[in-house]
Parts: structure tokens; C-alpha cells; sequence
């Protein structure tokens, strides 16, 4: 992800990087893999404010993202690199050969068109998904499953929900 200097013409913005969003392809998401994200805006379970000065912000669609990347031994081709509002990370649209779609966090040097496999026996890519014991040592790797069959955690700590896909939080 490549990053742009903004131009110092606030105290606020001095120093600053923002992403770019060249490695987008895809402008809308996948409307069967969305969910609706309900703001808290500080409140607490009988609805009362507890925390001051939240809320506010543009209305946003929760991506399900597939923390467990469980479907071993069956190829997939990245079909589109997107933005999603609710995390630092791009994710990639993935269509697998039997015909589901999921989406999934986009590592670093992941391009449109790739085959993505998890299993075993696969080569040592970006993208591709594989026990730790499997990895050799001083490959570069992405969400990781930390509790066997959890699921990769996101940036937030929020583990990946039992169904395959990420969990409101």
C-alpha cells in the first residue's frame, strides 16, 4: 500500500501519510458478503451514553471477512482488491471453483488474477494459507491463527466468529 505526504497547511496535518488508492479495483463491494454495521456511538447495553463526544461519521457496511480459511485443497482466483471502511487492511474478493465467494485480508504483493490455495502442501506465496509447522523460517506472514481453529485475529483482537467469517464487534 502506498502511502502520500499531505501538505502542512494546518498544525494537524504536518508529518502526516495517508494511503493512496491505486491497488483498488473494485469500486463497489460484493453485496451478498455485506451485513449492516449498528453504531454504539458510546452507548452501553440499556442505551445510555457512558462515553462522551462519539459518534457522527459516515454510515458503513460490515465486510465478512474468512478468518479460518477453511476451505483446504481448493483453489481460488482474486477476483478484486477493495477498500473496506472498517479496517486499515485492503481485502481481496475471492471466487473459488466450486463457486463461493469470500473475501479475505489482501497481504502485500496480492494481484488481481492470483490463485490462492490453502492446505498442507502449497507453495510459500502471498495468500496462501498453511499450518505454522509448514512455514519456513524468515517467510514474511499475515493473520495468524493464534488459538487452533479460532481463526486469524484481526488488528482489534476480535477473533474471526465459528461460521468462517468475521464477527461484528
Amino acid at each position: 500500500m502506498a502511502l502520500r505526504k499531505l501538505n502542512p497547511t494546518s498544525p494537524g496535518l504536518r508529518g502526516r501519510l495517508a494511503p493512496t488508492f491505486e491497488e483498488i479495483t473494485k469500486e463497489e463491494p460484493e453485496r451478498a458478503l455485506l451485513m449492516p454495521l449498528k453504531k454504539k456511538a458510546g452507548r452501553n447495553n440499556q442505551g445510555k451514553i457512558t462515553v462522551r463526544h462519539r459518534g457522527g461519521g459516515a454510515k458503513r457496511k460490515l465486510r465478512l471477512i474468512d478468518f479460518k480459511r477453511d476451505k483446504i485443497g481448493v483453489p481460488g482466483k482474486v477476483a478484486a482488491i477493495e477498500y473496506d471502511p472498517n479496517r486499515s487492511a485492503r481485502v481481496a474478493l475471492i471466487y473459488y471453483q466450486d463457486g463461493e465467494k469470500r473475501y479475505m485480508l489482501a497481504p502485500l504483493g496480492l494481484q488481481v488474477g492470483e490463485l490462492v490455495v490453502a492446505g498442507v502442501g502449497v507453495d510459500i506465496k502471498p495468500g496462501n494459507a498453511m499450518p505454522v509447522k509448514a512455514i519456513p523460517t524468515g517467510t514474511l506472514v499475515h493473520n495468524v491463527e493464534l488459538q487452533r481453529g479460532r481463526g486469524g485475529a484481526d488488528s482489534t483482537g476480535r477473533w474471526g466468529s465459528g461460521s468462517g467469517y468475521g464477527q461484528r464487534g
